[in-house]
């Protein structure tokens, strides 16, 4: 793909030509939804480093791959909705991690008490059988 600098904010024909694309394509990707530049006071598209990391994605799908611009979409959308899973994945395990360690902190003699199952005694068991 292109190279770019390590930060700052680029022009659309800057972006055109790093990516060998023409500018109309940008403001085609941006239309339907793939691309959201930020835009300047004189309403300038201004494309960020994390802008042009998913141009590279999309240009890999079309241009690589072969996807047109509805499954682009849909492919950006699932991966955004993957991401999202795995943020909310990330805090239950952190909530699950720090509930089990709240409770072996209290756990006092009886360890049933800081258990998230409710342990049975051996006793219990044997009664039961």
């Amino acid at each position: 793909m292109g190279k770019r600098k390590k930060q700052g904010a680029y022009m659309i024909s800057s972006v055109a030509e790093m990516y060998d694309i023409h500018p109309q394509t940008l403001r085609l990707y941006e239309r339907e939804g793939l691309l959201k530049p930020s835009r300047t006071e004189g309403n300038t598209r201004l494309y960020t480093d994390g802008d042009l990391e998913r141009l590279e994605l999309i240009l890999l799908l079309a241009r690589d791959l072969g996807v047109n611009i509805s499954g682009i979409a849909i492919i950006l959308q699932m991966r955004e909705r993957m991401d999202e899973m795995q943020r909310q994945m990330g805090e239950f395990v952190n909530y699950v991690r720090n509930e089990v360690m709240t409770r072996a902190q209290h756990a006092t003699v009886d360890a049933s008490r800081g258990a998230i199952v409710p342990l049975r005694r051996p006793m219990e068991i044997k009664k039961k059988q």
